[in-house]
């Protein structure tokens, strides 16, 4: 809920110094975790004894458990006071990471990575809430903005990093260097975070959040075990049928509820509407490749852990470069225009790395990654903006959730998809220590990268949806990734 001036806590100089360094240390442990663990995946594998076309469940329970717990965040912080709340996602996010580096196997590691996603899913919320609360409107996007640095450092640094430590060192170092950092957390947020909490906080929908969070479980797990053949085709399709069925349920149950989880007003948006369907298709694309990028470099093209992670900073400081000129695009061809063109462009480009030939120039693949970069950067702007740009002071907190949400499910789909099709694709060829990089899997990794790039080009129909005037320019002023 927001707060008018006068409601807002007075702070003493000191925190309103730190405070958004606290927050922006919360978003850079967040960011870097992300990125770190997809080029260490292979080394990981070895250790622990796995196939690394089979590594992406790591992965898919962080993101799940993320998308998962997102809606609790601010019911959480209002009940229980920010301070509290952010202390508890530090020390859920570090003892997860410490978990993390001792798991002796894959399931313990799964298992550790949930146990992490539920101090990630309150970090960014919860931090990003208590500035909200705590500075008046004319310096939150100030102090929003600097905030959002270390997010984009974090990816920039992670893959490269990821990549050194496993190669050189161990890649239980991955989790390991979370422990300093969330110490420092621990200590800057006993001082410099302020105790806030709602002055009415609202009802929290528990039914509807079960209803909701089981629905995603089912249907996630579903997808994930019949794509890899893990589970039988018979219980795949009971917890599919069990996932839509609670769907369903809470979209009755919101429909007769006073406080839903998510307002249903949101879809008589049609900028909100159009905008999250689209999310979630072009995502299954583009949060694929950060998964399945690292694993082409190392298992088809046979770079190593820390080449492939330098690698992957083309990407990023290409979708860096982008944020220059997306408000312009924006601005001068619509939203429509902008998103069909630049789906379609994403599509192709995620489709192109099935032309990379073993032994290319090196100049040649960094230049693709950071035009890749690029558009997925301006997709990601365009995106958000577009959805979230005509919500009103009651749909925006319940539609930013929503999209939140949208965001960590479709990235969780995207691995579990790309994994899938990869051993689809192989035949079932393992990857064991002896294998030669290019032999069996370049076929895979392409037939993959092709599957990929026209899933995501498909959702181009959902934005040609959009009506030439529809969606407000002045709404990308506010960049969200």
């Amino acid at each position: 809920m927001s707060q008018t001036d006068s409601e807002r806590p007075e702070l003493d100089a000191a925190t309103r110094r730190y405070l958004p360094w606290v927050v922006a240390l919360a978003f850079f442990m967040q960011t870097l975790d992300v990125t770190i663990l997809n080029t260490a995946l292979p080394g990981m594998a070895r250790d622990l004894g796995v196939d690394p076309l089979r590594m992406q469940s790591a992965i898919v329970a962080y993101l799940l458990t993320v998308a998962m717990l997102i809606p609790a965040s601010g019911w959480l912080a209002d009940r229980f006071g920010t301070r509290t709340v952010f202390l508890w996602a530090i020390a859920l996010f570090s003892g997860g990471s410490l978990a993390c580096a001792l798991s002796p196997s894959l399931p313990a590691l799964v298992a550790a990575r949930v146990l992490q996603g539920v101090g990630g899913a309150l970090l960014v919320p919860v931090g990003r809430l208590t500035v909200l609360r705590a500075f008046p409107k004319d310096e939150f996007l100030p102090v929003m903005t600097f905030i959002a640095l270390p997010g984009l450092v974090g990816p920039l640094v992670g893959p490269a990093l990821g990549g050194f430590l496993t190669e050189y060192v161990s890649w239980h170092w991955i989790f390991l260097i979370n422990l300093p950092v969330g110490l420092l957390g621990v200590l800057a947020s006993l001082r410099y975070m302020p105790q806030l909490r709602s002055s009415a906080p609202r009802r929290f929908d528990g039914s509807g959040f079960a209803l909701f969070s089981a629905g995603l479980v089912l249907l996630s797990l579903a997808l994930q075990g019949l794509g890899e053949h893990v589970i039988g085709t018979a219980i795949g399709l009971v917890m599919l049928v069990a996932g839509l069925a609670c769907m369903m349920a809470y979209w009755l149950h919101a429909a007769r509820t006073p406080e839903p989880l998510f307002e249903r007003a949101l879809f008589s948006i049609p900028t909100y509407r159009i905008g999250l369907i689209g999310n979630v298709f072009a995502r299954l694309g583009s949060g694929a490749t950060p998964f399945l990028t690292p694993l082409f470099l190392q298992l088809g093209l046979g770079y190593s852990p820390s080449a492939a992670g330098l690698m992957m900073v083309p990407t990023v400081a290409g979708a860096m470069a982008s944020k220059t000129v997306a408000i312009r695009l924006i601005r001068a061809w619509g939203y429509r225009r902008v998103l069909v063109l630049n789906t379609v462009l994403l599509g192709a480009m995620i489709a192109s790395f099935a032309l990379v030939p073993v032994g290319g120039p090196v100049w040649a693949l960094a230049l693709h990654l950071a035009l890749f970069g690029m558009v997925n950067s301006l997709q990601f702007t365009a995106m958000n903006t577009l959805t979230l740009g005509e919500l009103d002071a009651r749909t925006a907190s319940s539609g930013n959730s929503l999209l939140s949400v949208v965001m960590q499910l479709s990235m969780s789909l995207g691995v579990a998809t790309s994994s899938a099709l990869l051993l689809l694709f192989s035949g079932g060829v393992g990857v064991g220590p002896g294998h030669q990089a290019g032999v069996p899997l370049m076929s895979a990794f392409r037939g993959t990268y092709l599957a990929i790039g026209v899933m995501a080009a498909l959702a181009a129909f959902i934005f040609a949806q959009l009506r030439a005037h529809e969606g407000s320019a002045e709404a990308g002023e506010s960049l969200q990734d």
